[in-house]
């Protein structure tokens, strides 16, 4: 092995900042020999050897290479990839996309991409980036959505498409039923990744499938990822309260208490323990009403008696604070348990119209921000929770039924009922 092999490991990536070097010099004749001396030539490797010398035969080795796909990031590389481009090289084209939009160029970069979807129709990734374009960036759903089941139709074998195809559903309103009907024409997908079939069993829980939901909680090994914290124990948790409530339904509250008692701590596979300093209110609370227990009625009294915007996923659900107001109220404290509805209430009503913004070093947030959030409708599905679950404290089901209605107008999820 030669020194130049050792010394940068015969990495393309090495061996192009090598070339730089000496083509800041002018001597890009040079430059294309330290290029040549690289075994493991890579497609921008070849696109820069096109560069130096002028020679388009590299561009075409580059264009025909399966493994063309590359993390562009220098700035040189946006000079040698519309080098390539004007020359007709889609593949450079959809490359220089990516570095232009990483740079904020979001209109140079959409039309890249755009051109590279025309040059390579059969190649689904410029129509997924695109998507993105035209949501995140000119606000228009309509054309991300045509751009996003595009790209999966040409490619639906790709799980993270279908999981971002989904999630943008979810942006645009589609409801919780034709979601979860597109999911399943799909099995073979769903256990590729973790947060698609984590959406899955969301939208089984919303649809009322419970037991589904649960069985497949119970029979997959979950993994921690970054944006899903708190994801899908909050499902398993979810399950085993609905299942509950319809043991209560049918007389069966020794078969109720057991399933909530299960959904106070975690099992093994779902790959999550609870939060320190989590609470479950919900969970004492019903299990005080079926198991008639004062102390677990006691129990789903604590908390803070603070409220605050629900951005991060340890932040307190509005429903726990709601249960700790139940819990008072079985308890004979209906004074305290006013109080705390009208705090809802007030509170809801004060901070509806925040500007609500997230802080730049934020981490855990509750979604996986693939698609740039409305947080001032979150905010107001928020309060729209708080005001509702305040009125029905209250027995004002008139009042309550409107903040519902008004956070369905900004979310087909909007928050669930059949908890309560």
């Amino acid at each position: 092995m030669s020194e130049v092999e050792q010394l940068t490991n015969n990495d393309a990536e090495n061996y192009i900042e090598l070339s730089l070097l000496y083509a800041k010099m002018g001597e890009g004749d040079r430059a294309a020999e330290i290029l040549a001396l690289c075994h493991n030539k890579t497609p921008m490797l070849h696109y820069y050897m096109a560069f130096y010398i002028g020679d388009q035969a590299y561009i075409r080795r580059a264009e025909q290479d399966e493994g063309f796909y590359g993390f562009t990031n220098r700035l040189e590389d946006i000079k040698v990839l519309q080098f390539a481009a004007d020359r007709g090289a889609f593949r450079a084209c959809y490359l220089l996309g990516n570095l232009l939009y990483d740079k904020a160029r979001y209109e140079e970069g959409a039309r890249c991409w755009e051109e590279a979807a025309k040059g390579l129709p059969e190649f689904a990734t410029p129509n997924r980036n695109l998507a993105l374009y035209w949501y995140n960036k000119k606000q228009d759903p309509e054309r991300s959505v045509a751009c996003m089941e595009r790209a999966f139709g040409l490619n639906p074998s790709d799980a993270r498409v279908l999981f971002e195809l989904d999630q943008l559903y979810r942006c645009i309103n589609r409801s919780p039923k034709s979601r979860l009907t597109n999911l399943e024409q799909y099995p073979q997908l769903l256990f590729c990744r973790d947060d698609l079939l984590t959406e899955y069993i969301t939208l089984l829980n919303l649809n009322g499938q419970y037991e589904k939901a649960l069985s497949l909680m119970t029979s997959h090994r979950f993994h921690p990822w970054e944006g899903g914290e708190g994801k899908i124990t909050a499902q398993y948790r979810y399950s085993l309260l609905c299942l509950a409530k319809e043991d209560h339904r049918r007389g069966d509250d020794l078969a109720a208490c057991r399933r909530l008692r299960a959904a106070l701590s975690y099992p093994e596979n779902l790959g999550e323990g609870k939060l320190a300093g989590a609470k479950d209110n919900d969970l004492y609370y019903f299990l005080g009403l079926y198991g008639n227990s004062r102390e677990d009625l006691t129990r789903a009294t604590g908390g803070e008696d603070s409220l605050a915007g629900a951005m991060y996923y340890n932040d307190q659900p509005p429903e726990m604070y709601f249960y700790r107001a139940k819990a008072y109220e079985a308890l004979g404290e209906e004074a305290r348990a006013k109080e705390m509805y009208q705090h809802m209430i007030e509170y809801a009503k004060e901070h509806m119209e925040d500007a609500v913004t997230i802080d730049y070093f934020a981490v855990s947030l509750p979604d996986f921000l693939i698609f740039e959030a409305d947080l001032p409708a979150k905010n107001t599905v928020h309060c729209c929770q708080l005001a509702f679950l305040g009125y029905i404290g209250l027995g004002d089901r008139d009042r309550a039924e409107q903040y519902y209605k008004k956070a369905k107008d900004k979310s087909s999820l909007a928050f669930h009922r059949d908890v309560l």
